[in-house]
């Protein structure tokens, strides 16, 4: 593998994972759900498992004894959908062997290929958009009578805050709460807006009740998630105007503070912002509650203005910085990550030049990296011409890699020596003899176990470390 596409695939966050409750071996029904790309589809995916198994199906891991298969797909890049149907065929085949089996297409790919999908490639048998979940048990009925079962209708209401998901990590610590849908964004790469709907906040009491659920469970940590997490709004429309005046309003910053006083021991996370509506009370309730995590993920896209601007992305090279200093001045410690797509439409060598010289200037701690690749129907397909040459944009491309390599060796490197409370996610991959866990700055640390155990808070001495990882030694527990 190239060091390009592994950074790619590290940045999929191993982009496919078979997800699984515990076996219930008194169900006759087994559903086998894959998962491709954001943790929006992870978490989605522990929505539908909820559906099927109200509907009498238990999950497997085992997909040669699943009566179905259910792909949830991500269609953000052509890298991830390549795979999806790669996988697609693999199930294609086992249907000759097994006819009942019912294979199914989720998610962000269900409704820009569902013609393709299901006439044209026949790779599948229904087709269930992210707002039709809820419609599965009809879909594969419907399947049952020989016919092929399509769902893709957008919601402006659906939220799914009365389902709690089936946590398909068995024994976990960290968990995936999703507070909103949709997005009203129209960056012009993105196919979101048009897979997955408007933006919908979900009620706060049902987030704020669900993890304090979670927490009773064993739970040590949970990510509130979001297309634009700083757009949450409850009993707000869009044009700010108040809904139901009976009612308390509530923004992200307060919500956030909902979730924090849940437990001190209750880590929390978030994503994904979006620069332009970040605001300093989301920075200052951060600043105020040890127990929200110091890191914001800020994708940045482009460090050019007229690039931004071709992107649609509502804010400037110097609006960008303007946010990144407000972050260093609230919470000094806050670590930074971002996303960087390289090669957009029109890029100019100058434009790639000042995405350097940002990342100079803001020191990312760690970032997600990528080739601009073209998506179907998206604004930037219509307006602009995918004109940068593919050796121009691999080139930019390992240019930043290279760049953000060093600023995370940077960043790691001014850990040591110092003392870091890590919640122990478990193993070592290196070794049964270390455990790992991650630091409120999102930093991977490898020690040595001791007779300390998953899900534990403990302080760790940082001793050295590499570009992506720092190793140390348990000083004391927590």
């Amino acid at each position: 593998m190239s060091h390009e596409n592994k950074v790619i695939d590290e940045a999929m966050q191993g982009e496919a994972t078979m997800l699984n409750d515990s076996e219930d071996t008194t169900s006759k029904k087994k559903l086998f759900i894959e998962s491709y790309g954001c943790q929006m589809n992870f978490s989605d995916s522990e929505v539908v498992a909820s559906i099927m198994k109200n509907d009498g199906y238990a999950t497997t891991r085992n997909v040669d004894e699943a009566d179905v298969v259910l792909i949830n797909t991500c269609s953000i890049r052509e890298n991830a959908e390549t795979r999806v149907r790669n996988r697609l065929t693999e199930f294609k085949k086992k249907k000759e062997d097994n006819p009942e089996l019912v294979v199914g297409i989720l998610g962000c790919m269900a409704e820009r290929l569902k013609k393709n999908l299901l006439e044209e490639e026949k790779l599948v048998d229904l087709v269930a958009g992210p707002d039709a979940y809820r419609d599965l048990p009809n879909l594969i009925e419907e399947v049952g009578t020989g016919q092929k079962a399509v769902n893709v209708l957008l919601s402006r209401d659906e939220t799914y805050a009365d389902i709690s998901p089936v946590r398909l990590d068995q024994g976990g610590i960290s968990a995936f709460v999703t507070i909103m849908r949709g997005c009203d964004n129209m960056c012009s790469f993105c196919v979101v807006p048009f897979t997955r709907g408007r933006e919908r906040s979900r009620d706060p009491h049902t987030i704020v009740q669900e993890c304090r659920d979670l927490f009773e469970k064993g739970y040590r940590e949970v990510t509130l998630l979001g297309q634009n997490v700083d757009s949450y709004r409850w009993n707000i429309s869009s044009k700010g105007e108040i809904k139901d005046p009976s009612q308390p309003t509530t923004n992200f910053a307060q919500l956030m503070e909902m979730v924090a006083l849940v437990s001190p021991e209750l880590r929390v996370r978030f994503s994904t912002s979006h620069p332009k509506d970040m605001t300093d009370d989301v920075l200052e309730i951060m600043a105020k509650y040890e127990n929200i995590c110091p890191y914001i993920h800020l994708p940045v896209q482009s460090g050019n203005t007229d690039c931004l601007y071709r992107m649609n992305r509502g804010y400037s090279r110097e609006w960008y910085l303007e946010r990144i200093d407000a972050i260093k001045r609230i919470i000094p410690d806050c670590a930074i990550s971002t996303d960087i797509i390289t090669g957009f439409c029109g890029e100019t060598e100058e434009e790639h030049q000042d995405t350097l010289s940002l990342m100079d200037a803001v020191q990312y701690d760690f970032a997600y990296m990528f080739k601009y690749s073209e998506r179907p129907k998206t604004l930037a397909e219509r307006r602009f011409a995918d004109d940068v040459p593919d050796d121009v944009k691999g080139r930019r491309l390992n240019e930043i890699i290279e760049k953000q390599l060093a600023s995370s060796l940077s960043s790691n490197k001014r850990q040591i020596g110092t003392i870091q409370k890590v919640l122990i996610e478990g193993k070592s991959k290196r070794s049964d003899e270390h455990l790992c866990g991650r630091t409120g700055r999102n930093s991977m640390v490898i020690f040595p176990k001791l007779d300390c155990e998953k899900g534990q808070y403990v302080m760790v001495r940082i001793d050295e470390c590499t570009s992506a990882t720092l190793m140390g030694e348990i000083v004391s527990k927590c």
